[in-house]
């Protein structure tokens, strides 16, 4: 799983065909809906995987609205949820792990990709 902030930095998430989910649990704030749900779309594209973004709801103390926006992704970027702006729900899909499986062996982008080690 990712947390929040992670998204922003595609090296963190780099499928090297080892996953065929990700999880971004976040608390993006309204005012960067776009990105959330944009990024989200990226890192389910290039890693060739499915994404399920969960995001905060709601209002906090300070006044800062969060739109929720939590999305499932497949991999070519299609949404297979998406929440209704500013509101808590509770959502089930199917995963074709097939699908996902032929679409790798149709398209092994991932092969192609660097290899790189990752410093913190």
């Amino acid at each position: 799983p990712q947390v929040c902030y992670d998204l922003r930095f595609p090296v963190f998430m780099r499928n090297r065909n080892d996953y065929d989910l990700a999880i971004v649990v976040a608390n993006w704030p309204a005012v960067r809906r776009k990105p959330w749900r944009t990024l989200l779309q990226a890192r389910a594209i290039e890693n060739q995987s499915y994404v399920l973004g969960v995001n905060r709801v709601g209002t906090d103390g300070l006044g800062l609205a969060y739109s929720g926006d939590s999305l499932a992704v497949d991999f070519k970027g299609e949404l297979l949820i998406d929440q209704a702006e500013g509101s808590a729900f509770v959502a089930t899909t199917l995963l074709d792990l097939k699908a996902l499986k032929q679409f790798r062996e149709q398209f092994p982008a991932w092969m192609d990709a660097d290899g790189f080690d990752l410093k913190i």
